[in-house]
């Protein structure tokens, strides 16, 4: 989109950052001061200025780089649908981000990223707005916040890749590690569900939780009061870590302080505007009445942005660096084997840690190869046994075949000679009957047969 100016306090977001700064500056050079004098007796001297050098405008340098290098700000939405997200976001960057609306027919939550250009005065945001689209609309929601967990780890791990790499470009790199978590919490009066419970359990050390209270305008105010106690009662029965304002900054300390004791924000979103007097003013219209947006005492949606954006905007950005960040590098760090010290707690170099990693590495591929040298071995082995087997199995039965081959060659052979025997008796016969019946000799036979009869007589 393009950039749009605002209503916010971005502006007296870079001042009181300058103001910060020149602070943070006087008192590092307090700080300075102090050591020096401490190590001056062994190792420098001070020395005072005879005139004007010009360090002393450092803190001009780097705000004057942070403004042309311009920011950026990731938010992660969390709620379910419909419990207005979108709709709070328009109304916090008083601009209108066209998000798509979201069904309640989600088969799992999948998470929308989108990253905005705004600019206020001189100074350029780039906004990202995260939103979980079908939050908490499954039957079954055991799983629904590790979605969550994997993309805000996913982006930490970009993060950290790009740190490893030999030729690092951190300066044009987007950040995409979100900054700060808006839970969005139903206004139901009574008290947190279990899915809220257990994805902000799963979350707190990985985010800046922010929770809020969605259309606080649907309870009474005595109900809210009630509601918020509950809330933070439960936040704290079960360990959940929510981000707290800080209050080491004598600048914000006692609004940070306020804003703490107020914790849940109760909001309300509308980019609509209704006239109240001679103005128009952001709010929802009722028939019983207005609620206005920018009224403190309709909601606090008026504290939220000023903590959110015009106070503590860096600090959240910092917190995820220093605190989340830290903590998924350190993890991750470990996991490969790096530590700082060795068991005895002595010191260890980069350089020593990656030696014994490499030999640890090399002795672990070593026995790795050996088993499964020994592995391939065995089953080489106990393939040749059971080819043997097939072999001797294959060659009885080849011998047994073989036998009732020869048997049956036998009896064939010997029938062949008893069918020859008879051929041969049959041929005998035969020509003996054929010598018989030719060369006349029947008539002669008939005389001497008569002779015998006669004879006889």
């Amino acid at each position: 989109m393009s950039p749009k100016k605002s209503c916010l306090s971005f502006s007296s977001y870079v001042e009181s950052k300058q103001t910060a700064v020149r602070e943070a500056a006087l008192i590092y050079s307090c700080l300075i001061n102090t050591l020096s004098q401490s190590l001056t007796e062994k190792s420098a001297r001070p020395l005072s200025l005879s005139g004007h050098v010009g360090f002393d405008g450092l803190p001009h340098q780097l705000v004057n780089k942070s403004t042309c290098q311009g920011f950026c700000f990731n938010i992660l939405c969390i709620g379910e649908t419909g419990i207005g997200k979108s709709t709070l976001m328009n109304t916090l960057f008083n601009t209108n981000f066209e998000s798509a609306e979201s069904s309640h027919f989600e088969p799992k939550v999948k998470l929308s990223a989108k990253t905005y250009d705004l600019q206020e005065g001189n100074v350029r945001l780039k906004l990202t707005i995260v939103n979980t689209v079908g939050f908490g609309d499954q039957m079954n929601k055991q799983q629904s916040y590790q979605h969550i967990v994997d993309y805000i780890d996913t982006q930490f791990e970009s993060y950290l890749q790009e740190e490893l790499k030999i030729k690092r470009s951190l300066h044009n790199y987007h950040d995409s590690r979100i900054h700060a978590c808006l839970y969005f919490i139903a206004p139901s009066g009574h008290s947190l569900k279990s899915l809220d419970l257990v994805t902000m359990k799963k979350l707190d050390s990985k985010v800046n939780i922010i929770p809020v209270i969605a259309k606080a305008d649907t309870i009474s105010k005595s109900e809210l009061h009630k509601f918020k106690l509950k809330i933070m009662s439960e936040l704290v029965s079960n360990g959940v870590q929510i981000y707290q304002f800080p209050t080491d900054d004598e600048t914000v300390s006692s609004i940070n302080s306020a804003m703490n004791g107020i914790l849940p924000f109760a909001v309300v979103g509308s980019t609509e505007e209704v006239k109240i007097g001679n103005k128009m003013v952001k709010a929802r219209q009722y028939p019983w009445g207005v609620v206005q947006v920018e009224n403190e005492s309709h909601c606090d949606f008026v504290k939220l942005r000023e903590m959110l954006i015009g106070v503590n905007m860096e600090d959240l950005r910092e917190q995820t660096h220093t605190r989340h960040y830290e903590l998924y590098r350190r993890c991750k760090l470990e996991e490969m084997g790096f530590r700082d010290t060795d068991p005895e707690s002595k010191p260890v170099s980069l350089q020593e840690t990656y030696e014994f990693k490499r030999q640890e590495f090399q002795g672990e591929l070593q026995k790795r190869e050996e088993e499964m040298r020994q592995s391939f071995v065995q089953r080489v082995k106990e393939k040749e046994m059971e080819l043997k087997e097939k072999e001797r199995e294959l060659q009885g039965r080849f011998e047994q075949l073989k036998r009732l081959h020869q048997e049956e060659k036998g009896r064939l052979e010997e029938r062949r000679r008893s069918l020859e025997d008879q051929l041969n008796g049959f041929s005998t016969k035969r020509a003996a009957a054929e010598l018989l019946l030719q060369g006349g000799g029947y008539g002669g036979g008939g005389a001497n047969l008569k002779k015998d009869k006669d004879r006889k007589k």
